[in-house]
């Protein structure tokens, strides 16, 4: 056999390799947002109740109503109990399922989850959705320039990484003990392909979505599902973004990601949103996301915005006077 021959055949067969593996993802993305619209898990298989942390607005709120939708009863925790309160009223009329309120503030770490332990004694908690996070009050910010960041970072971390495994130790054993349960876990596109001026925020998403992976494995075999949920943009207060072709609003988006449960451990939540995860990951490759000239660009675009919401609030109080 000669040279070129031998490197035809190499080339055929990696052809073939990619297109096999090209053909095994659309299988895979057949099954997860078009056969599961027809094939829903029935969530109560679970247990009666379910636990949805940040739920008061956006994703967290939007879980936490159509988790009632499909006949479970809702612990909410969030950290405003007015807003709290309105939410139990909605699901408790609007389905018709019971609602427990756990008001506590995740940033504030350790000292919360003994409280948060005994107000969920005696429910059947048969899923947990670890939702609650935050983000810079100020988008694409060099990490220098956050505003009382020594603060900001220890609620970061808090809020975003600590919560997940202090709620999943809370509730986890009684998940083994009746050798069922579903955890999901909300991380972000920005944990899979890091953004600058987001660092803080994407190294807390990368150690949402490594740590369901792992607990996924370990607890398999008892019958616990752990699933990952790695949106792109949500229409919420902390995108603050309209709902459009790309952008979900958060009802649909969570329809659409618990239709993904039994199909898949790591999601995108919604066909949208992994179509766009795959453009971006031939479009923007990552020396082009981590280049100097984007990062200036979204730097400068954030403070030009930043000006221009900080003018329209001097002449909306000029206005009031």
């Amino acid at each position: 056999m000669s040279f070129s021959d031998v490197l035809a055949t190499i080339g055929g067969l990696t052809v073939a390799f990619y297109l096999l593996k090209l053909s095994w993802t659309c299988c895979c993305g057949l099954r997860e947002y078009f056969l599961s619209k027809l094939w829903q898990v029935n969530l109560r298989r679970y247990g009666q109740w379910a636990v949805v942390t940040g739920a008061t607005s956006g994703i967290g709120k939007a879980y936490a109503c159509e988790l009632a939708r499909r006949g479970l009863n809702v612990a909410l925790v969030s950290r405003s109990a007015k807003k709290l309160q309105e939410v139990a009223r909605e699901i408790e009329k609007q389905y018709g399922r019971k609602t427990r309120t756990i008001q506590v503030d995740f940033t504030e770490g350790h000292s919360i989850y003994p409280a948060i332990a005994e107000q969920l004694q005696g429910l059947e908690i048969g899923i947990l959705v670890n939702n609650v996070g935050m983000v810079y009050s100020d988008c694409f910010t060099y990490f220098l320039d956050v505003p009382d960041a020594g603060q900001k970072i220890t609620q970061l971390i808090y809020c975003n990484i600590l919560s997940v495994p202090q709620m999943t130790r809370l509730i986890l054993p009684g998940m083994v003990e009746r050798k069922t349960g579903l955890i999901i876990n909300i991380s972000s596109e920005a944990g899979i392909r890091p953004q600058p001026l987001l660092s803080l925020y994407c190294a807390t998403k990368i150690f949402v979505t490594y740590f369901s992976q792992c607990l996924h494995a370990e607890y398999k075999s008892m019958g616990i599902t752990v699933q990952c949920v790695a949106p792109f943009i949500v229409s919420t207060k902390m995108t603050n973004m309209k709902v459009n072709s790309f952008v979900k609003s958060a009802p649909e988006f969570a329809h659409d990601a618990l239709n993904t449960v039994g199909h898949s451990n790591y999601t995108s939540g919604c066909l949208s949103h992994a179509l766009q995860d795959m453009a971006l990951a031939i479009l923007l490759p990552d020396w082009i996301r981590m280049s100097s000239f984007l990062i200036i660009k979204l730097a400068n675009q954030a403070k030009r915005i930043k000006s221009e919401r900080r003018v329209c609030k001097e002449n909306l109080k000029i206005k009031l006077k």
